[in-house]
């Protein structure tokens, strides 16, 4: 079997701290595509607009490896073509992303509530990647893994490519511990520390995850550290990663986080863009669940670490760090 040349490396930097986009001209048998052009127009036309496209040409924004392409080139399938999409205005998010270490493999980070992990949907250059990659000077920075715009903690980056399928491999084998904490009801009703295991799916295109029957995929410990009067404060311990995971079985328990969007009953205004939205949020009441420790054997040097968030939950305050 033939294989496939390395993806040449973009001849465009980043721009506010984002890739090119990079595309690679597909087979055309029928001939449809005479020029570069024609297919960049019938590519892209359906989203931007043909004109648009086109005054990207007349701008030079389309590059090749031998330079700004004009669209008249004649098509070559298996050609790369690479370009900056237009950023459209973002509300920054009012908060920080701050260093909990830095050496020369790895970036451990406190994202903020509100700011997306990585570029998706309406959320570009207002993510923790972006803003990282920026401030820091590392423009080949890739996290290891990602947390839900809404969540704030803990997130690990990696400084260097060649590092990061070793990191990556970390989560996808289940070998870090991570701990989050959560203010959500109390119910003297649900016997806690309780593991919850169930099946979570979520659809493409639907916002919210749900338990369904069949085998289990999802799993976690919930535990009550202490509670204030209605309110209670949560250690949850998950073993596996499904998206909404712990969103879903603290619901699941009738324990909703305080100002979950998605999953009723915790109150709050704080999720209405939670899909990707770019709209306006209320800032003041942030999704009460915070990635609070990572601990892992480094895949690297073999040293074992262990990172805690400085972050505290706005409806616990004076929380202590351990």
């Amino acid at each position: 079997m033939r294989r496939r040349s390395p993806v040449p490396p973009a001849p465009l930097p980043q721009r506010d701290g984002i890739d090119a986009v990079r595309v690679r001209l597909p087979a055309d048998p029928g001939g449809v595509w005479g020029t570069v052009g024609d297919h960049l127009v019938a590519r892209f036309g359906g989203a931007i607009g043909a004109g648009r496209v086109v005054e990207m040409l007349g701008a030079g924004r389309f590059v090749g490896l031998a330079g700004v392409l004009s669209g008249e080139e004649p098509y070559v399938a298996g050609r790369y073509v690479w370009f900056h999409r237009d950023f459209a205005p973002e509300v920054r998010v009012p908060f920080e992303v701050r260093i909990v270490h830095r050496d020369e493999r790895i970036v451990i980070a406190d994202k903020p509530h509100f700011l997306a992990t990585t570029p998706r949907g309406q959320h570009i250059t207002e993510t923790a990647l972006a803003r990282l990659r920026r401030e820091l000077g590392l423009p080949a920075l890739q996290p290891a893994h990602r947390l839900d715009r809404l969540t704030a903690g803990l997130v690990l980056f990696v400084v260097r490519p060649e590092d990061r399928g070793a990191y990556q491999g970390l989560f996808g084998g289940r070998r870090v511990h991570k701990e989050y904490e959560a203010v959500a009801p109390y119910d003297p009703d649900v016997a806690l520390p309780v593991a919850v295991r169930s099946r979570i799916v979520k659809e493409r295109g639907v916002q919210t995850a749900r338990e369904v029957p069949g085998a289990v995929n999802a799993e976690s410990r919930i535990e009550l550290v202490e509670r204030r009067g209605g309110l209670g404060r949560y250690r949850l311990l998950p073993a596996t990663g499904r998206t909404h995971q712990l969103r879903v079985h603290m619901h699941g328990l009738g324990l909703p986080i305080l100002h979950d969007p998605l999953y009723p009953g915790g109150g709050g205004a704080a999720g209405a863009q939670e899909a990707g939205g770019a709209g306006a949020e209320d800032f003041g009441a942030p999704l009460q669940l915070l990635a609070k420790v990572l601990a892992f054997r480094d895949p690297v040097d073999g040293r074992e670490r262990r990172f805690e968030s400085g972050l505290r939950l706005a409806a616990w305050p004076g929380a202590a760090a351990g």
